[in-house]
């Protein structure tokens, strides 16, 4: 079967790029200072919201940054705006870092229809938390997830980075262990990235850090799969987990290869068969919105060969993989006779498998799926 979802999905995504401090690692746009510019940002974004037809999206997904560094009542304004004008909503996430809400702030959001939280946990070693350069200690991944708990919610999830220099696999397990006892829905596992012009790109090429090793990165990454699923907390993508029913709507939305509109700076769109990125600057976009000009800086049409490959590429990233029929009647294009050779290929070496009406990548697949995934780029 293939992945589970109303076929009409579209999915809203809305940027809040305020962070309280910088992690060495992240590559995303964001402000550490711009607390004269909350405001004015909230009413842009409104502003642009209302550019989006009535009723279009049905799942929203308010993220960063981190939102939760909005004051409240702004926040509260974002998420009233978002189903006066896409009352279609069931699914609408918001991204938290833990030492930033409380019971009643969360009881706030859950009043105000936020069904699904996002907490940036990253790791339950304090030492890797303070080298990240998070504001967060690991007793306050604990203390959010219980005052959300309290707070009503079912549908907590948590992000976890592996392959941190200088961890090990008892490090790695320590932080797997934490997250399991906290019973979470969903979790997701992310290897840490290098990502250019960030403090840690420039810190590993001067020589005073050193990156894991690829050997090191896959061993980390079989090990928390192995043990998020001995815990019942299922792989449905490369690098997401959940219990049986809190799959990610949203983001199965992109993974299916469904439009999704987004808000804000840096904001990026699938929308109407067109690829388009708003301008990654605070002011800029604010500035655009302000005087009702677009803030789109990148914008790309999509025909239907370049739209089966990234629907290809996509599916493939989940555990269901392609679907066939599905496949070739949403795209026009036949999945076997289009990419015959890498299917052939990697079926061959144990990467893909056929079974029935469904081709999927293997679990020893996984850990090199970027390298797998690339030869579905293009036909």
């Amino acid at each position: 079967m293939p992945p589970t979802g109303p076929e009409n999905h579209t999915g809203l995504y809305i940027h809040v790029p305020f962070c309280r401090a910088r992690c060495r690692f992240c590559g995303f746009y964001f402000e550490t200072n711009a607390d004269g510019f909350m405001e004015r940002l909230i009413e842009a974004e409104l502003r642009e919201l209302s550019r989006v037809p009535p009723n279009e999206a049905t799942t929203a997904y308010i993220g960063g940054g981190s939102p939760t560094t909005l004051p409240l009542s702004l926040l509260a304004r974002l998420i009233k705006a978002i189903y006066a004008r896409q009352p279609q909503v069931r699914e609408l996430t918001v991204e938290c870092n833990p030492e930033q809400v409380t019971r009643d702030s969360l009881r706030t959001l859950r009043q105000l229809g936020v069904t699904r939280l996002s907490i940036g946990a990253q790791s339950f070693n304090d030492e890797e938390l303070a080298w990240m350069g998070r504001t967060h200690r690991s007793s306050d991944i604990t203390a959010a997830v219980e005052a959300a708990g309290q707070a009503g919610y079912a549908n907590i999830a948590l992000d976890l980075i592996f392959a941190l220099p200088g961890s090990t696999e008892q490090t790695w397990q320590h932080t797997l262990d934490c997250a399991r006892q906290l019973e979470p829905a969903h979790v997701s596992i992310y290897g840490l990235a290098i990502e250019p012009n960030t403090p840690l790109a420039a810190q590993i090429k001067s020589g005073k850090i050193k990156a894991l090793d690829e050997a090191q990165d896959r061993a980390q990454y079989q090990q928390g799969i192995s043990a998020l699923e001995e815990a019942g907390i299922k792989q449905y993508e490369i690098s997401n987990f959940a219990r049986k029913g809190y799959e990610s709507r949203h983001n199965l939305g992109y993974w299916k290869n469904q439009p999704y509109i987004g808000i804000g700076p840096s904001a990026s769109s699938y929308w109407r068969n067109r690829r388009t990125s708003n301008v990654a600057s605070l002011t800029q976009y604010v500035r655009a919105i302000e005087t009702d000009q677009s803030a789109v800086v990148e914008s790309v049409s999509t025909d239907a060969a370049s739209q089966a490959c990234e629907t290809a590429v996509l599916n493939l990233r989940t555990r269901r993989g392609i679907h066939i029929k599905t496949f070739n009647k949403t795209t026009g294009y036949d999945i076997m006779r289009s990419f015959a050779e890498p299917i052939e290929r990697y079926r061959a070496l144990g990467l893909l498998t056929l079974e029935g009406d469904r081709l999927y990548l293997t679990r020893e697949a996984l850990p090199i799926a970027d390298s797998v995934l690339c030869d579905f780029a293009a036909l």
